[in-house]
Parts: structure tokens; C-alpha cells; sequence
């Protein structure tokens, strides 16, 4: 499993990042298929309204899990800054400490979800005829958070000593199981929405169990032994600190989307389901340049625990051209086949028509969005993570927020819904830009 790892600290920059990056990306990319396979199953076995239930949940999924995801990425920082200090000690603390969190805050969260369910999908605008399926989806998701948490920390501790071949390869495995079951409960058992949901929550147990099986029995300093799990208070103290603005950046995206799926709703099931499946498709060029993003805090993390800030500058620039370039050409395949895609989930022609008005607005502007997560994903290498956050949530919510209730309450159609990514995007990362060449130079100068 060693041979996995990547020595972040000497040699090369472009190679190394790529070589970490191009898992990441596929296992983002993998998930979000399989997560997909659940819209697909559903679209073409259970019928269009099991299909926009589903898809109206992707925005309260992101949102719950976003927030851990992103204490996951302190995680990620904390031990990859340890390991650049070879601080063999702090290292286990860190994973021993992550697991029992994610696992802790998972049940937390379900519970919680679980409460206020009915009112989220409510305030969401849900239809009546789709509101049966979407709550009962959303309910057995929930009762899968701990696991999916746990798999996400998990995750991280590999991603922080430069492994991303171990959970993508665990995630292949799981996956595989999610479309079996769903094909399983759909088409024999005869659920819908609730049947993938199920699917989902026992493949994420499946990931998360593979990926601790494999921590037990690592032979370095980030073995997990159970007898050593617990929290410890000033290492989740660096986590937090790191990693919860970072979540909360990830929930400001999905708090954001939260309001447009309530705009998206509003205007119909058709509307609905055109907007799920060109999701879908859309989130694939995300994850090329998420792996960016991260691996630029991990190579940053480590680099600047070892004190050797030339080479953070070198990650920070040479992850954005790449990310830049790799992005352009991902959107520019995705929008020549942006319509048989679009087939793949629902063979209606005219949601394959509004879907395809989805896929142009975002895709045209995904290289902005580049920028905007390796400009963020660089501050937090460093720990910086307030100020990305704070630009976040006013460039990209308030912005949506704003644009929602006033531009789109003039002119209700989708066009006019869709053009607040593109807009929002330049203005955040445009920003961020200006955030991070300032903090470059008042406490990092050269």
C-alpha cells in the first residue's frame, strides 16, 4: 500500500499532482455515475415523477454532507502538515480522532435530518405528486450518513500521504453493488425512489467498512487501532479550525442550490428532471477540477509543514494551469455529446431540450470555477480557510439569493434561472484571486 504514496516534498511538481489528482477526479466521477445509475433506473423503470424526486434531494444531500466533507479536508491538512513535519505522533492522534467524529457526527446529522425532513422538502417547493417518493427518499439517505461520512474521512487520512488509488478502488467495489441493488429493488422487488435510496445507503456501508478493514491493517502512522479511538481535544480543535470554513464553503454551494432546485421546482416536474439528469452529467467536469483543488491543499499542507514555501508557490500556480487546461477539454466533450447524455436518463426529447440549456451555461463557465478551487484549495494549505469561505458565501449565495428573487421572479423561465452560475462564478473567483495574491504577500512575501 506504500507504493501508493507520493512524496510530496522532493522532485517534480506537474507529474506528482496528476498522479494524485486523476484518482480523485475518477473516484469523484465514479460516485457520481453510480449516483446517477439511481436517476437513470428510476427514470427509465419507475417513470419521470420517481426520477425528480430524486434528483430534488441532491441539493439537501449536498448541503448535510458538504459541512463534514469539508472538517474532513481539515483533517486532510492536519496530518498531511504533520507528515510534513514528521510528526509520527500528531499523525495518529489525527486519524484516530477523525473517525470516531465522522462516525459521531454522522448519527448527529441523521438525527437532526430526520426531524425536519417534511419541512425542508416543503420550503423546497416539492410537488404533491413527487413529495411522497423525494421524502421517502431522502429518509433512508439520512439513515446512511454515518457511513458516508466515515468513508469520507477515511478517504482523507489516504489522500493526506498522497493515496487516491486505495478508496477509488474501494469505491469501484461499492459501486458495482449500488447498481446491482438498484436494478434489484426497482425492477424486481418493485420500489422506486426509496429502493435506490436503499441501494445507495448499503454500497456507501460496504466503502466505508472496506476502507476501515484496510486502516486496521496499514503498518505505519496511520494504522488505526481500535483500542486507540478516540478524540482528541487540540487535534479536532486544528480540524475545525481548518476544516468548517471549508465545509461551510461546500454548504454555501449547496445552500445556493437549495434556493435555484426551489426556482427549478417551480416550474415544473419536466423542468425537475431535465435539471437532475443534466446535474448529473455537469458534476463530472466538477470532480476534474475539485482534484485540483485538493490536491493543491495536500501538496501545499505538506510543503508548508516542512517550511518550504517556494515550493507551495510552485503547487499553487502549476495546479491551476493544469486544472484549467484538463477542465476545458472535459466540458468541451461533455457539450459535443450533451444530448445522447441527456437520452441516457430519459428518452423524452423535451427534457432532453431544457436539459441541454443547463449544460451550455455551466460547462461554458466550468474554467472560472477552476479557479475559484485552487485558489481556495491553496489558502487552506496553508489553514487559511476563513477568508475563501466568507467570499464564497457572498459571491456565490448571496449572489443566487439575490438573482433568484429578483431577476427570476421578472422573468420565470429557465434561461434566465440557469445564467446565475456563470455570473456568480466570475465574481467570486475574481475575488478569491485577489484574496490570495494579497495574503501571498502580507504573510507569505518572498
Amino acid at each position: 500500500m506504500k507504493r501508493s504514496n507520493i512524496d510530496m516534498l522532493h522532485g517534480g511538481i506537474a507529474g506528482k499532482l496528476l498522479l494524485f489528482a486523476l484518482p480523485l477526479a475518477a473516484t469523484g466521477m465514479l460516485q457520481q455515475l453510480f449516483n446517477a445509475a439511481d436517476v437513470a433506473v428510476v427514470g427509465r423503470f419507475a417513470g419521470k415523477n420517481a426520477m425528480a424526486a430524486v434528483g430534488s434531494n441532491s441539493p439537501v444531500i449536498g448541503l448535510l454532507v458538504n459541512g463534514f466533507v469539508g472538517i474532513s479536508l481539515g483533517a486532510n491538512v492536519v496530518i498531511s502538515r504533520f507528515t510534513g513535519q514528521d510528526n509520527k505522533d500528531g499523525i495518529s492522534k489525527t486519524v484516530h480522532t477523525s473517525v470516531l467524529f465522522s462516525v459521531l457526527g454522522g448519527l448527529f446529522i441523521t438525527l437532526l435530518g430526520e426531524l425536519v425532513a417534511p419541512l425542508i422538502l416543503n420550503l423546497l417547493s416539492v410537488p404533491a405528486e413527487v413529495f411522497p417518493m423525494a421524502l421517502a427518499y431522502l429518509r433512508i439517505y439520512l439513515l446512511g450518513l454515518p457511513v458516508i461520512f466515515l468513508y469520507n474521512f477515511e478517504s482523507a487520512i489516504f489522500r493526506s500521504q498522497g493515496d487516491t488509488r486505495t478508496p477509488l478502488i474501494c469505491l469501484v467495489i461499492s459501486g458495482i453493488i449500488n447498481v446491482i441493488l438498484n436494478l434489484f429493488f426497482v425492477c424486481i422487488v418493485g420500489m422506486t425512489a426509496d429502493g435506490v435510496a436503499l441501494a445507495t445507503v448499503i454500497s456507501n456501508a460496504v466503502s466505508a467498512l472496506l476502507l476501515f478493514i484496510l486502516l486496521c491493517r496499514r503498518n505505519d502512522y496511520i494504522k488505526i487501532t481500535v483500542s486507540k479511538i478516540k478524540i482528541h481535544s487540540n487535534v479536532l480543535k486544528s480540524m475545525i479550525k481548518i476544516g468548517l470554513p471549508a465545509g461551510l464553503q461546500g454548504m454555501v454551494f449547496s445552500l445556493s442550490n437549495l434556493c435555484i432546485q426551489s426556482a427549478v421546482n417551480s416550474l415544473g416536474a419536466d423542468v425537475m428532471a431535465a435539471s437532475s439528469a443534466a446535474f448529473n452529467i455537469e458534476i463530472l467536469a466538477y470532480y476534474v477540477i475539485n482534484s485540483f483543488g485538493q490536491a493543491c491543499t495536500t501538496f501545499v499542507g505538506q510543503n508548508y509543514g516542512a517550511e518550504n514555501i517556494g515550493r507551495c508557490r510552485r503547487v499553487a500556480r502549476i495546479s491551476l494551469i493544469m486544472d484549467i487546461g484538463i477542465t476545458a477539454a472535459a466540458s468541451l466533450i461533455m457539450l459535443a455529446f450533451g444530448t445522447r447524455l441527456l437520452g441516457i436518463f430519459n428518452s423524452d426529447p423535451a427534457i432532453a431540450s431544457i436539459g441541454i440549456v443547463r449544460l451550455r451555461f455551466i460547462l461554458a463557465a466550468e474554467v472560472v470555477n477552476a479557479v475559484m478551487e485552487v485558489m481556495s484549495g491553496a489558502m487552506r494549505g496553508y489553514g487559511y480557510s476563513v477568508v475563501p469561505a466568507v467570499i464564497t458565501f457572498i459571491g456565490v449565495c448571496g449572489v443566487r439569493i439575490v438573482w433568484v428573487y429578483s431577476i427570476f421572479k421578472v422573468s420565470q423561465t429557465f434561461f434566465t434561472l440557469m445564467m446565475v452560475y456563470p455570473v456568480s462564478w466570475i465574481i467570486t473567483a475574481a475575488a478569491l484571486t485577489i484574496a490570495y495574491m494579497r495574503f501571498m504577500r502580507r504573510f507569505l512575501p518572498t
